[in-house]
């Protein structure tokens, strides 16, 4: 067994595409492996901005041989037939061997495969690798460039390392040899060295300046960036993507702080970090006060004589020209009202078919003040409300925001301080697109909440409007984002909304979509509610036991009865009571039962297997049901039926009064009484009595149960 140890070198990998350039690294290798018939076990991959590095561990020196059979044409199949299978499998009709196979003599080849060394196996995989590889962005370079048949790699492939043991697996990509040297440090040991195998590659490169763990890398980073700021009495701002990209970026990762004009710090805050993080990949530092300090860490890719003071004063002076231009940006945007940056809104195309910004910022205006006036956002005054949404975009054509786009609405609500308008408008601004995931910041203040609402339910209904939805993966205008944030601010606020009721004048002629734009619309927020309680720990067939019922775009109330009934089932009664539902629900089918469903359908269109589901239509039937009941039977009911017809009498109105007071567990407890009842029926009472009238005042009964049972839950929707 040895250890087997490949290197890939070339100019600087992207940072970006370093981590997937591993997962890729070692997929190719295992599969090549695997088609080889070599047993891999733990592999280890590493990564430098000049290298990709692979260490299998205690690979065999050969692989074993092998016996395969192909099972192959019957005995007196046309000569072709056989002929052909010889040539696929590598066999002469000499060797073909009968065998008798359910009766019939069928050809077998028997394929004997001897074992082959691993190093010859790892010398025709590498080249595989090599060219299979998934680069994002990849080049062809040099004279052979020319043909479109040449390598492509992320940069120029410059070297390759490939040792088994300690033995050279010779082999060659694209002109490039493999060998024992690789190269050190750019700086502190630019010459050859010289591996002796996967044994001391990690060791001899330390030893010239390279740490090839991307992990180790990132923990000096993360450790020294801290070590650097506390130094100074400062206290780092964590970010854990720059450790990342910054150990990327090196080989020999060292951190440095350095200072900026305090001046500076007049720009906001947000601006400077995403400027010190996005073009020079700086990490920021605050005061014991928790705000930002005129100081950054820099890492270092050398260990320099001075101390890293040159390298510290060059990146400072390079950082002033950036903080530069974004103070001139800050200076120029607050010369401009955010009312006058909204008139270029009318030159920006949101949707051909839906208008521009400018149109869009009309409709949410009018919607944000709609759902303040409906009393659907409380505490907010719907004059503040409707500032805010007409000013919530203007932001988008200032100067900073070209910029930085990631800072669209931070910057409108600091230009609406700057201007003097109030914290609630600003704060709607500065908020309005929260929350964009999960995790975010929901929203609270009434003012926000009612923008940030009419913001996300206008891109909904108008991209609906014009059948633009998402489809598979593909989610161009983020639609599902949208529609989760909806959702979250509804939940977290407790906002009673019917969103099928949701309506507003049309603008510039583009109507509320209605019918079944509309239809579709309900049922996307629907799908969308399933996955963020599925997430949640709610079982997905509960959501759609109370989805089925249909009639319900409460999303607060849907959810409370969902983990009502999540609480219930969890219960005895309520396993109980499901498996009773069952039955009784397995007796009307195969007795195709119709009943007093079977009378309503009689005098409409609808479908008698169908009313169950439709929540009004149950009710008649249980009402009729609870009628007939109450008016006698032709016959003397058994105790157990008595007492079944009594326990429905008693649990249909409780359970009807507490669904309409919204106290879900209270109809879900009135639920629990039937248990004992209709266990006991089932134990006691013959169904399908011989008698005509006494059969078909028992399946009414279970009809009438499965009826009261609905007006809470779809039961026939959950598992178990």
């Amino acid at each position: 067994m040895s250890d087997f140890l490949l290197e890939l070198r070339s100019e600087e990998i992207p940072a970006r595409m370093q981590a997937g350039a591993r997962a890729e690294f070692e997929k190719l290798f295992r599969r090549e492996m695997d088609a080889a018939g070599v047993e891999v076990g733990e592999v280890t991959v590493w990564s430098t901005p000049r290298r990709l590095a692979l260490v299998a561990q205690g690979l065999p020196e050969s692989t074993r041989a092998v016996s395969e059979e192909a099972k192959g044409p019957p005995e007196g199949a046309p000569d072709a037939a056989i002929d052909g299978f010889c040539r696929k499998n590598g066999v002469t009709r000499d060797q073909l061997e009968l065998r008798e196979i359910k009766g019939r003599a069928t050809w077998f080849a028997v394929i004997e495969k001897p074992g082959r060394a691993t190093r010859d196996l790892l010398a025709e995989a590498i080249p595989a690798i090599a060219r299979d590889f998934a680069w994002p962005k990849s080049m062809r370079w040099g004279a052979a460039s020319v043909s479109t048949g040449s390598l492509r790699w992320v940069r120029p492939l410059s070297g390759i390392v490939a040792i088994l043991g300690e033995e050279l697996v010779e082999c060659a990509v694209d002109g490039v040899r493999s060998g024992y040297a690789t190269l050190g440090h750019r700086f502190h040991c630019p010459g050859e060295i010289t591996i002796g195998g996967a044994h001391d590659y990690a060791e001899k490169l330390r030893a010239c300046h390279v740490i090839v763990d991307q992990e180790e890398r990132a923990a000096l980073i993360r450790e020294g960036a801290q070590k650097a700021a506390a130094k100074a009495g400062l206290t780092l701002v964590e970010d854990e993507g720059l450790v990342i990209e910054n150990a990327g970026l090196t080989e020999w990762p060292v951190p440095l702080l350095g200072r900026f004009d305090e001046a500076f710090l007049d720009v906001p805050p947000e601006v400077i970090q995403l400027t010190a993080r996005t073009n020079q990949k700086y990490f920021v530092c605050e005061d014991e006060g928790g705000k930002l300090a005129n100081a950054f860490v820099c890492t270092a890719n050398i260990e320099a004589a001075d101390g890293g003071a040159a390298i510290v004063d060059g990146n400072r002076k390079v950082l002033a020209a950036r903080l530069s231009d974004a103070r001139f940006f800050w200076e120029q945007d607050r010369k401009t009202s955010l009312t006058e940056q909204t008139k270029k809104l009318e030159r920006i195309t949101f949707h051909e078919r839906l208008g521009t910004v400018a149109h869009k910022v009309e409709r949410v205006a009018k919607l944000a003040r709609w759902l303040v006036e409906e009393g659907i956002v409380k505490g907010a005054n719907p004059d503040l409300a409707e500032q805010a949404a007409r000013l919530a975009k203007a932001d988008l054509v200032t100067e900073m925001v070209g910029e930085f786009p990631e800072l669209q609405g931070l910057m409108g609500g600091y230009y609406a301080r700057a201007e003097g308008l109030s914290d609630e408008v600003a704060d709607a601004i500065r908020d309005h697109y929260k929350p964009v995931g999960q995790g975010d910041q929901v929203p609270t203040a009434p003012v926000t909440v009612a923008v940030s609402l009419a913001d996300k339910l206008d891109t909904l209904r108008s991209f609906f409007s014009i059948d633009e939805k998402p489809t598979g993966s593909k989610d161009p205008f983020a639609l599902r984002r949208a529609a989760l944030g909806v959702i979250q601010l509804l939940e977290t606020n407790s906002l009673r909304c019917n969103l099928s009721a949701i309506r507003s004048e049309p603008v510039d002629g583009m109507p509320w979509p209605t019918g079944e734009p509309e239809r579709g619309l309900l049922d996307f927020f629907a799908d969308r509610l399933k996955v963020q309680q599925r997430e949640a720990g709610v079982r997905h067939d509960l959501i759609d036991a109370v989805f089925a019922l249909g009639n319900e775009d409460d999303l607060v109330r849907l959810l409370a009865r969902v983990n009502a009934l999540q609480a219930f089932i969890a219960t005895e009664d309520g396993a109980n009571l499901l498996a009773a539902y069952k039955r009784a629900s397995n007796i009307l089918k195969k007795e195709d039962w119709r009943g007093i469903e079977g009378e309503i359908a009689q005098t409409g269109e609808e479908d008698p297997l169908a009313i169950v589901d439709d929540p009004d239509l149950a009710a008649v039937v249980a009402a009729k049901m609870a009628e007939r009941h109450a008016s006698g039977l032709s016959y003397t009911p058994e105790p157990a039926e008595k007492a079944l017809i009594d326990a429905l009498h008693a649990a249909e109105p409780e359970a009807a009064r507490a669904v309409e007071q919204e106290d879900f567990a209270a109809a879900m407890a009135a639920l629990a009484s039937l248990r004992a009842p209709i266990d006991r029926f089932f134990d006691e009472v013959t169904v399908n009595a011989d008698e005509e009238k006494k059969r078909a005042a028992r399946l009414d009964l279970l009809a009438r149960f499965r009826a009261a049972v609905h007006k809470v839950a779809d039961f026939s929707r959950i598992e178990g």
